[in-house]
Order: structure tokens, then C-alpha cells, then sequence
């Protein structure tokens, strides 16, 4: 019996582990939410969504080391029990800057 709840513990601290940036599927924004910006807009906004992302995937990487080295030592995902995953604010991210990709594509800026 305590093998089995050592077990189950152990398999839900792993499960709830923050994903690498990597891992995180993007967010579906349609690209009609940036079809009425002109081609200028559209690289300001793309420059800026890309250092946004960065910024939120240099913090997701730290919250999943932390977790792995929390359910190493602890045995408790740290950085996801207090808030340090930014898993959302990857996937949201990523959506736009694809959307503004594919608007940029479709009004074929240079």
C-alpha cells in the first residue's frame, strides 16, 4: 500500500511539472486580428510580440529547471505550486507572433 502512494505521488509531482517553451502548443489567434495594421505596424508589433516571448520562455525554462530540481530534492514541483509557470503567456505568445506572421505573409511585406 505505501508503495502505491509513493508511487501515485510520485507520478502526480512529475505530472504537474512546468513544460519546457519548447513543448507548448501556440494559442489559435486569427491573423484578422492584425489584417487592419499596414506593413510597418505589422514588423513593430512582430518585433515586439518576438522579445515578449523570449522574455516569457527565458522565465518558463527557469520555472521547469526549478520544478525538475524541486521534485528532485523535495519531491514538490516549486516553481509551479508558487506561480512561476508562464505556460499560458508561451502559448498566447506564440499564437500572435504566428498571426503576424501569417498577416505579414498575406499582404506580402517586404
Amino acid at each position: 500500500m505505501k508503495v502505491r502512494l509513493i508511487v501515485l505521488a510520485s507520478t502526480l509531482a512529475v505530472a504537474s511539472c512546468a513544460k519546457r517553451p519548447d513543448a507548448i502548443v501556440p494559442v489559435d489567434i486569427p491573423m484578422a486580428a492584425y489584417s487592419n495594421q499596414s506593413c510597418e505596424g505589422l514588423a513593430q508589433e512582430l518585433l515586439k510580440e518576438q522579445n515578449n516571448l523570449a522574455a516569457v520562455s527565458k522565465q518558463q525554462n527557469q520555472a521547469a529547471t526549478g520544478d525538475a530540481v524541486g521534485v528532485f530534492l523535495v519531491g514538490v514541483p516549486m516553481s509551479s505550486t508558487f506561480g512561476g509557470d508562464k505556460e499560458g503567456q508561451v502559448a498566447v505568445s506564440k499564437g500572435k507572433v504566428n498571426a503576424i506572421e501569417s498577416s505579414i505573409k498575406s499582404k506580402d511585406c517586404k
